[in-house]
């Protein structure tokens, strides 16, 4: 199927039925909105919010929008502001995950952090005040019709295709901005009047199951953070406060359910591992809820729950605490049963993969272009390198932080492939420094080692003694952590 642009994409997302985790004798489906284009349902927010603001007039053509996110909501805006041709600015506490800020800042989205003590009425504030100041497009996503609107059109109108002449008894989600949940049940109460709303919450933020009304200003606006608002897990659930487009489907909503964060964590895993899909706490929070209706329900019984994004956007949260970078003593064992390709012996490529044709003889062209590339580095640092090569990025990282100037040779470049010049250039490189790992870094003619030692000796000083006993020049105010330009996956221990 073909598609003018990424956000005819958006929404017409799955009803997968979970087998292997419902009850017996009940059916358990859920609505997993990870297909939308940008990985969350609120990629439908973001569509609806902006293309309603240009109809009304209330977004000009180049103007910047802005809004307060936890982060799916900016994605989501991130991307429609992309297509578009809208500057965005975000505003998010600090406290939520650095993929969802990454990912934004990738998108072209600029993004100003809040002090996490701030939480969400931090975020809000920010975001107004910013918008006033500089006259730009506020979303407003809490109280903004437009963000219930498309889920009644799109979300709402799916799920009755989905069950048309079936069994519907529970519809299942976290109320987060109210959208979901004000679009979703007015129109399921409206057309299929026996579907019960549940809507939940963490167990230790009642804040909509408390009875106690949120206070708003007269243009729907939270003025506090709710009494019973609690800090808890499931990112994007539940803010500080209770959002006004919620408290409008307060009374739609038929059964509050309380979950605990462990119980959302230990829920995603289960069904990443037993049914394959991947949602992040959030989602495991609300198919948790799911499962305790479904147990609760009738024989027979249908529970649909909407899994709101993908587990992607969890890697740095608690939800990974216990999955391991490293290979488990499980993984290890599988590792040694056969003989080559492992960490605990010295690595040596086996005879059958040294590439054919591969040197055998040093080229005096090659041996002449290593000298000369060392030798005319006399203000810079000369690096020979791999382009997709994590390690070298590492070094380059650092060179470009610490504000060091530094020549670098990509061996596997296109040019380099011709008549395997880089290989050739490789193999006079490794007989003059002793070494086969990339990359090779010089200063002042002399060999410093691969990224490692490069690494070890930037933190101990003495790669800041051998540049300035060659006379290059660079920032000596920076403070670097030098581990922080390694791969995530080198940052805790290799295997020995």
């Amino acid at each position: 199927m073909k598609y003018e642009h990424i956000l005819d994409t958006v929404g017409r997302t799955p009803v997968v039925r979970l087998g292997r985790l419902e009850p017996e004798g009940r059916r358990l489906f859920a609505k997993v909105e990870a297909f939308n284009p940008l990985g969350s349902v609120k990629d439908r927010l973001a569509l609806g919010i902006i293309e309603d603001a240009e109809k009304r007039g209330a977004l000009r053509p180049g103007q910047t929008v802005i809004e307060a996110t936890s982060g799916n909501t900016g994605i989501g805006l991130a991307m429609v502001c992309a297509r578009k041709g809208y500057p965005l600015v975000l505003v998010m506490s600090e406290v939520f995950s650095v993929e969802r800020r990454k990912l934004m800042r990738f998108l072209g989205a600029k993004v100003v952090l809040t002090p996490a003590g701030e939480r969400g009425m931090g975020m809000l504030g920010k975001a107004k005040e910013l918008a006033d100041a500089h006259g730009w497009f506020l979303c407003r996503q809490f109280d903004n019709e437009a963000n219930a609107e498309i889920h009644s059109r799109t979300t709402a109108r799916e799920i009755l295709a989905d069950f048309d002449g079936e069994r519907l008894d529970y519809f299942v989600t976290g109320f987060g901005t109210g959208g979901t949940l004000k679009g979703v049940a007015r129109v399921l109460k409206a057309e299929r009047p026996e579907v019960r709303i549940a809507a939940c919450e963490p167990e230790n933020s009642q804040m909509m199951a408390s009875g106690v009304r949120q206070p708003f200003s007269d243009d729907g606006v939270p003025t506090s953070t709710h009494p019973m608002f609690r800090t808890h897990l499931m990112q994007g659930w539940a803010p500080d406060f209770i959002p006004k487009l919620a408290e409008d489907a307060r009374d739609q909503v038929d059964a509050f359910v309380p979950i605990d964060g462990a119980e959302a964590i230990e829920t995603s895993i289960e069904l990443a591992r037993k049914e394959g899909i991947f949602t992040g706490i959030s989602g495991g929070a609300t198919l948790a809820a799911a499962l305790r209706l479904c147990r609760e329900a009738p024989e027979g019984s249908t529970v649909l729950c909407l899994l709101p994004d993908t587990g992607e956007r969890y890697l740095s949260t608690p939800l990974f605490a216990d999955i391991d970078e490293e290979m488990t003593p499980g993984e290890l064992e599988i590792s040694v049963s056969t003989p080559n390709h492992r960490f605990d012996r010295p690595i040596r490529m086996p005879p059958e993969m040294v590439p054919e044709g591969a040197p055998t003889e040093i080229s005096p062209e090659a041996v002449e272009f290593v000298d000369r590339t060392i030798a005319e580095a006399t203000d810079r640092v000369a690096m020979f390198a791999l382009t997709y090569c994590e390690f070298c990025w590492a070094v380059s990282k650092l060179f470009k932080a610490a504000g060091i100037p530094f020549e670098k040779v990509n061996l596997d470049s296109t040019e380099m492939q011709v008549d395997d010049r880089g290989g050739k250039i490789r193999y006079a490189l490794s007989t003059r420094s002793g070494s086969v790992t990339m990359p090779q870094v010089f200063i002042g003619g002399e060999f410093v080692g691969g990224c490692e030692e490069t690494l070890i000796e930037f933190k101990n000083g003495k790669l800041q003694s051998r540049l300035d006993n060659a006379g290059i020049e660079f920032d000596k105010e920076r403070e670097i952590d030098a581990a922080t330009v390694l791969p995530r996956w080198l940052h805790s221990r290799r295997p020995a």
